[in-house]
């Protein structure tokens, strides 16, 4: 007997020292890891429905939003929750306008939250609002993020596209995506294992954390002018393509950059990958005609193989190993001095300069401009552009070389080599990013970047003479502006297709600059196979670039120039010059149409703020007169 009370002691004995154990042992844990496993629990209870981040916005040189990101509603559901699974999907077909079919996977899936997308991805206000009166269980409207752009599709290849999970895929929004993006934030339910949900426990949220804002060098005011330029020579001749660049030559920032066709930034889907893939003046590679002929000019000029007012005599042609090069113009120029062979765009006089400096010295200048490779730009999709191996050149791929025919490249690389021409000979590495900011304070800006200098200063100022000199007297008189210094070269290129010269199919171009004794603007236009008009750069482009230049001479407040060259006095007698009236302080309904130039407003104010060209400048007949109201775009 006392051997069984003493087994039972025993037992009791032990009984009691585990339950002492475990009430140390829950004691500690509640005392020291209680926070670890209700957090553990908190994870297995919660469902988190992710919420979009929002993008660094993207702003212009003089800090203009470009673009920004507004509130798009999304649906997501909690499969486990639904009550009347069939109901929910009948009404949620009705008020999406989508069928059945395509939200029925969505219920069926095991999962403990699916997003309904595309068919409930950034939904209108108007239909969030609808479905969240009905409180249907399990349905859960989130607010996403898409971007916003109040400038429309301006800038739309070099901005590029979001996908619909908020990621780059395209142009600077795919080049920066790792600085745009920000974190995923979320909405936290809270479920038993049954997805039910827990009612003593509040929802939370978090927060999502923004990206990094991008200021570009970019003038949005300018680049709506460019794209507004381009739209209408699209129309007006209609063409195929049209490119146009504008940079600033003493530091290769890009001021403006389009192309055409253009897509919608925000159905991107309805488009042919080749439009919006594609950045044309940066991708595309073609031969560029005369606007190449500064090269050949400056290489010249710098190996002194002629001087300006030597004299060549243009009879029309050029024999080369047996092969007969003509001149653009029939019977050709005549003696003239090598300014002349510039303003007169004289292929005969560029061939001899090629001629004297030889394939290995003009070659060594060609990509001492940096063609045949990339630029470098921080945009991309660039290509390098083709230039002849020196060892291949014989004497006509030499002279046809000279004039700008042969070799192709992209505008980039052509408007930033002409920047180097003009801005006494330094090239630079071209850029469109400004700088990175966060919380609207500029955390890391970018400076110029030079590559090599590639002509000396005095050579750069006499190219910029002779690039006057063609405004003001030869083949881009069409681009001139009085009281102010343009210079310009114009280019009719043939277009080649399977190793020959297509017949009457063109790029026309033009490159000008602004002002020439200090020049602040490069500005390139060319239009691809134009169908209604003469073909001729000079004649199709340099309008174009004249109205771009007007409007940019206005926006920033360039002041006139003193010391340029003269508009040849012919020039006068073939057009008719009126002068402008003042209509700053006006009201936009009382603004009339003038009989002899035409008025084009710009914004959607009431009142005229300012105007380009100025009143009692004088403008060709039916040149544009740009009215900027106190309200823009």
């Amino acid at each position: 007997m006392k051997k069984i009370h003493k087994r039972v002691f025993l037992v009791l004995l032990l009984v009691f020292i585990f339950f002492i154990i475990m009430l140390v042992r829950i004691g500690y844990i509640v005392s020291s890891k209680s926070t670890i496993y209700l957090e553990r629990a908190y994870d297995l209870w919660t469902r988190n429905i992710p919420v979009s981040y929002k993008r660094g916005k993207i702003y212009d040189c003089k800090g203009k939003l470009i673009v920004g990101n507004t509130i798009s509603p999304s649906l997501a559901i909690i499969p486990k929750q639904i009550k009347d699974k069939e109901y929910t999907i009948n009404y949620l077909s009705t008020v999406l306008e989508v069928p059945k079919r395509d939200l029925v996977g969505h219920f069926d899936k095991n999962v403990s939250i699916e997003l309904i997308k595309p068919s409930g991805k950034n939904i209108s206000i108007d239909k969030a609002k609808i479905i969240i009166e009905k409180n249907l269980p399990g349905v859960y409207v989130i607010g996403d993020v898409v971007r916003y752009y109040p400038y429309g599709n301006t800038l739309s290849h070099l901005l590029g596209i979001v996908g619909s999970d908020n990621q780059g895929l395209s142009g600077l929004e795919l080049e920066y995506d790792s600085l745009l993006k920000g974190e995923v934030g979320s909405i936290n339910i809270f479920t038993d294992a049954h997805g039910k949900k827990i009612n003593n426990l509040s929802d939370s949220y978090t927060d999502s954390s923004g990206g990094i804002d991008l200021y570009l060098t970019i003038n949005i005011d300018i680049q709506v002018s460019l794209e507004n330029v381009l739209d209408n020579a699209m129309k007006y001749y209609d063409c195929e393509e049209a490119i146009g660049l504008m940079m600033n030559p003493k530091d290769s920032s890009i001021i403006a950059i389009a192309s055409r066709p253009n897509f919608d930034i925000k159905n991107y889907q309805d488009y042919d990958q080749e439009v919006y893939n594609r950045n044309l003046p940066i991708w595309k590679c073609y031969e560029y005609g005369s606007t190449f002929k500064f090269v050949t000019y400056t290489a010249g000029l710098e190996e002194g193989v002629f001087n300006v007012n030597d004299h060549f005599n243009c009879c029309g042609y050029t024999m080369v190993d047996g092969t007969r090069i003509k001149d653009w113009k029939t019977g050709g120029h005549g003696t003239q001095s090598f300014y002349e062979v510039m303003q007169n765009s004289c292929n005969p006089g560029f061939m001899e300069i090629g001629r004297r400096l030889g394939s290995e010295k003009l070659f060594k200048y060609i990509k001492d401009y940096g063609f045949g490779k990339k630029t470098n730009v921080d945009i991309s999709g660039e290509s390098s552009g083709i230039v002849f191996n020196v060892d291949n050149v014989g004497p006509v791929e030499l002279a046809t070389s000279s004039f700008g025919q042969g070799n192709s490249g992209t505008a980039i690389q052509l408007v930033n080599a002409c920047s180097a021409a003009v801005n006494g000979g330094i090239l630079h590495i071209p850029y469109v990013v400004k700088g990175l900011g966060l919380n609207n304070s500029i955390i890391y800006e970018s400076s110029k970047q030079e590559i090599r200098r590639v002509i000396s200063e005095e050579t750069s100022k006499i190219v910029r003479n002779a690039l006057e000199r063609v405004v003001s007297l030869g083949t881009a008189r069409g681009a001139y502006i009085e009281g102010y210094r343009v210079g310009a070269k114009t280019g009719t290129a043939q277009i080649a297709s399977d190793g020959a010269y297509l017949d009457n199919q063109y790029i026309l171009s033009l490159l000008g600059v602004l002002p020439m004794n200090n020049p602040e603007i490069a500005c390139y236009i060319a239009v691809t196979k134009p169908k209604t008009y003469i073909q001729y750069g000079g004649v199709v482009a340099a309008p174009l670039v004249k109205e771009v230049l007007l409007q940019a001479i206005t926006i920033n407040n360039i002041p006139k120039q003193s010391g340029g060259i003269k508009i040849d006095s012919r020039w006068y007698i073939d057009d008719f010059y009126y002068t402008v009236s003042d209509y700053v302080g006006m009201d936009v309904v009382k603004v009339q149409p003038h009989g002899y130039y035409q008025i084009k407003i710009i914004g959607d104010g009431d009142k005229i703020i300012s105007q380009s060209p100025k009143a009692n400048e004088r403008v060709i007949q039916g040149s544009y007169v740009y009215l900027y109201t106190n309200q823009q775009k």
